[in-house]
């Protein structure tokens, strides 16, 4: 590994636990994109490998969130207990997708979730009755 890919790996983790940690990002919506664009990972590999760092990611962040009384562990136990079965599928799917696909997938579920969000931050304060 060279020196530029270490800085780049380095800077791609801090700028993702600093997401992770304010805006509750699983890692992976900076680890996959970073991991394609600084480091030239395909995007299969780049997802791979996000899967494995974005646990650390995750457990450090909801043990904080956890103390300032943020966690809803009901929703978050549910939430995990059923995500094993879609990451094995989705498994399966993204290793028969061509990584262009699997690219413009991605691509396109971070717009839609970016859509969402930015909808429901600028619609006018509904009125309570």
């Amino acid at each position: 590994m060279s020196a530029a890919d270490l800085v780049a790996l380095v800077a791609v983790g801090f700028a993702a636990g600093v997401a992770s940690g304010m805006l509750g990002v699983g890692g992976g919506v900076l680890f996959v994109p970073g991991l394609v664009a600084f480091l030239d990972k395909t995007q299969l590999a780049a997802e791979a490998t996000s899967l494995l760092a974005v646990t650390v990611v995750a457990a450090v962040g909801a043990w904080r969130q956890h103390g300032y009384g943020n966690v809803r562990l009901r929703d978050g136990i549910l939430i995990g207990l059923l995500s094993p079965i879609g990451v094995v599928a989705g498994t399966e799917l993204a290793n028969a997708l061509s990584d262009r696909a699997l690219a413009l997938s991605f691509a396109a579920l971070q717009l839609y979730f970016a859509w969402r969000l930015a909808r429901r931050v600028l619609a006018p304060a509904s009125r309570e009755s």
